[in-house]
């Protein structure tokens, strides 16, 4: 071991999103502090998004718990960087005994705003809030944006699929973890058929029978779900003109990617700071607002509560498509 190795353990389980969040820190910290040795630790589903990552040295992926635990122990690690904040990651502090050091969570600022519609939030994105956590390092955030590495293995040649070429598409990511966060099909194909340029469709295998439903309805979409690795699908985002998102993990990919993405907001709202960090500048936000019963929750649910599901419903469709195509 190298007399002048700093080495960090920075642990952040889930999810594909989050993790692509937490990029800068991982880059600065490697750029920013000398003899820094990166590792990660996350769940094994994830890995992928950090092994072509060449700020990370070695990825960690979560196993049983004494097996893992006796993996970390075996490192040998200076410092824990939590930017999960969980019970979970507290177990694993509190075996390793390492110093460690974490970021404000705002748990009970998001509480008040999702049950009382208190907003005590502060303006600050998540990423600078990750940034606490490394401050005692003198490491500060390079305004570099978030990093996502395609592996030449995975760039997809997107005319094996479409006629289309590089840049004269749209991808749209139909997906999202909770109901709640995603169009339903039939604002999707409003959106869709109002679009003079192919679209291709981006989700996983729930999403691949609501991917059929459009192509099928607009002519101009083709349906990649499921067919695509992660990798891929990014791949295919990258290629494009523009990018469609709900607020999930390929909106992050594409903000990584540096491109414009128009994101559609249903029961999560910007505040909660996890907005696109550093996209292309012609990026928007699309969100309905003054509805009394948003945000319902901080994460979202399979189903309205409220039973309306106004924050989806009345997404104006032709304002969306209207400005896909003025920023192609």
């Amino acid at each position: 071991m190298d007399e002048n190795e700093v080495k960090f353990l920075i642990i952040r389980f889930s999810s594909i999103g989050d993790i692509v969040l937490t990029t800068p820190v991982v880059r600065c910290l490697k750029q920013q502090v000398e003899g820094a040795v990166v590792h990660y630790l996350t769940k094994p589903q994830y890995a992928s998004i950090l092994e072509n990552n060449p700020y990370v040295d070695k990825v960690h992926v979560l196993k049983e718990y004494e097996e893992t635990i006796k993996e970390l122990k075996a490192e040998g690690f200076d410092y824990i960087i939590d930017l999960h904040k969980s019970l979970r990651s507290w177990r694993f502090k509190n075996r390793l005994k390492v110093m460690d050091f974490s970021f404000p969570k705002l748990n009970r600022e998001k509480w008040l705003l999702v049950h009382l519609k208190k907003n005590k939030l502060p303006d600050i994105h998540i990423v600078d809030r990750y940034f606490e956590a490394v401050k005692l390092f003198d490491v500060s955030n390079d305004n570099k944006g978030l990093d996502f590495f395609i592996p030449e293995a995975d760039m997809v040649n997107v005319q094996d699929f479409t006629n289309t070429e590089p840049g004269k598409f749209v991808a749209f990511a139909i997906g999202g973890q909770h109901g709640t966060k995603k169009l339903p099909v039939e604002k999707i194909i409003e959106i869709c058929s109002k679009i003079d340029m192919p679209v291709i469709l981006l989700g996983g295998k729930e999403d691949f029978e609501n991917g059929e439903k459009i192509s099928n309805s607009c002519n101009n979409s083709v349906n990649l779900c499921y067919k695509l690795r992660l990798n891929q699908s990014a791949s295919v985002a990258k290629q494009s003109a523009v990018v469609i998102s709900h607020d999930t993990g390929l909106m992050h990919i594409a903000a990584a990617l540096k491109k414009n993405i128009v994101s559609v907001w249903g029961n999560t709202i910007p505040q909660f700071g996890m907005y696109p960090y550093l996209p292309g500048e012609k990026s928007k936000i699309f969100e309905v607002l003054d509805l009394k019963c948003r945000p319902c929750s901080k994460i979202g649910y399979s189903k309205c509560p409220e039973k309306h599901f106004d924050c989806m419903l009345k997404q104006n469709s032709g304002a969306i498509s209207e400005y896909v195509m003025k920023i192609k």
